[in-house]
This record gives structure tokens, C-alpha cells and sequence, in this order.
């Protein structure tokens, strides 16, 4: 059941004189807190980024080209270090996007200039 389901649901019962007001209001702070402390980064009204997204940009500023493995430029090797798939999987991906599509190369060239080097 979702977050409007439940509220819908406190308001129906409110509307039908099962709830007074006070009870309502009790009934909708306590599931809303409930629902806040099972997801930390439930605040809608929160300007500051959640927890959640910390946490991917901190995973993606990990991405670095590969010295190790690589053909050209590493970006295959350092997308296979990490994403944990083989870098041979990578560079077939660019050259059918390069086929199909016609931006494989343009891809793999702006990452090669901005994603940094692993020192």
C-alpha cells in the first residue's frame, strides 16, 4: 500500500466520524515518522541532497581510466574495473553503439577527456 493509500485511508476513516480530528492528526504524524525512520531520505520538504545520492556521486567519482588495460585511451578497462564486467564486453558495446548508432566513438572520446587517469 502506498504513502496515499494510507493517508486516503486515515481520511476516509476521519470523514466517517471513526477518527475526531485530534486522533486524525495523532494517527497521520505517527505514520509519516514511521515512514521517515524506515527511509532516511524521506523529506521532501529537505533541501540538503539524501543519502542516497552521496553515495552514487561518491561511487562514480571512483571511475578513473585504466593504465593497465587498455587499447587506447582505458576508458573500456576502467569502465570493467568498475563495473566488474570484462573490459572485452565494453569495447564491443562501444564499437556496436559506434555501428548501430553512430555515437559510440563520440562517447568514448569525451570520456576519454574527462574521466581522469587512475594514478
Amino acid at each position: 500500500m502506498t504513502i496515499a493509500d494510507e493517508i486516503k485511508r486515515l481520511h476516509e476513516l476521519h470523514q466517517s466520524g471513526a477518527l475526531t480530528d485530534a486522533e486524525f492528526a495523532q494517527a497521520k504524524a505517527k505514520f509519516l515518522a514511521s515512514i521517515g525512520s524506515d527511509d532516511a531520505s524521506f523529506n521532501r520538504f529537505d533541501s540538503r541532497p539524501s543519502s542516497g545520492l552521496d553515495n552514487s556521486l561518491s561511487e562514480l567519482n571512483r571511475f578513473r581510466r585504466s593504465k593497465s588495460d587498455q587499447w587506447l585511451g582505458g576508458v573500456c578497462g576502467g569502465l570493467g574495473k568498475f563495473t566488474g564486467l570484462d573490459s572485452w564486453i565494453w569495447r564491443l558495446l562501444f564499437v556496436l553503439f559506434t555501428l548501430y548508432f553512430g555515437f559510440g566513438l563520440f562517447a568514448y572520446i569525451l570520456a576519454w577527456i574527462f574521466v581522469p587517469e587512475e594514478t
